[in-house]
């Protein structure tokens, strides 16, 4: 199984679908919102290389970015094998 982190912010749509997203393919993920905590907001900017919209999805410590990146990833037929369940 696959170390997920997605960090998210509330009233996001992107962020739901994101989610939904690695819902429908029963990961389980660490969901970090940094909506109020600027701490949180500043991780993120460095680990993701200035990225400072969100969602941002790390697998296993690999950046994958947004949701657009998730679901392309997926009509791809790659994120299966990202999540550990092919």
């Amino acid at each position: 199984m696959s170390n997920i982190v997605i960090y998210t912010k509330d009233n996001c749509p992107f962020c739901t679908s994101a989610k939904q997203l690695l819902d429908s393919k029963n990961a389980k993920y660490e969901e970090i919102n940094i909506g109020n905590d600027a701490k949180q907001r500043e991780m993120l900017v460095q680990k993701s290389n200035g990225q400072m919209t969100v969602p941002q999805i790390f697998i296993n410590d690999q950046h994958i970015g947004g949701y657009d990146k998730l679901s392309e990833l997926n009509k791809e037929g790659k994120l299966d094998k990202l999540l550990g369940s092919e």
